[in-house]
């Protein structure tokens, strides 16, 4: 599935099940629990923190599909394009960031 692709079937399935689009705010809000459920799961997996008996059930993938749905909500709303977002993002940072982390000690 494309980022278009992907665009058009959140506004489908919003349409249809899910009836209308929250507003901008709600979903802002939305997204920034679904960031935190996948922060929580890197904590534990991947970080130090442990895994309670409620983690057991825990899906990566689909806490962050959950993130990119609202995501996608959100551009859909406001009228961004993403396949244009992201295309023009990645030549400002190929642009930017051409020498940066190549000279960047950190990296080495």
């Amino acid at each position: 599935m494309t980022i278009d692709e992907a665009q058009q079937a959140v506004d489908n399935w919003i349409k249809t099940t899910g009836i209308r689009y929250f507003n901008e705010l709600t979903n802002t809000a939305i997204l920034m629990e679904e960031v935190g459920e996948v922060a929580r799961i890197m904590a534990r997996q991947y970080g130090e923190q442990s895994f309670k008996k409620s983690d057991t059930e825990v899906n990566l993938a689909d806490e962050m599909a959950d993130v990119l749905f609202v995501l996608i909500c959100l551009a859909n709303q406001t009228g961004i394009n993403l396949t244009e977002a992201l295309e023009k993002n990645m030549i400002k940072k190929s642009i930017r960031d051409a020498d940066r982390h190549r000279n960047n000690e950190k990296l080495k």
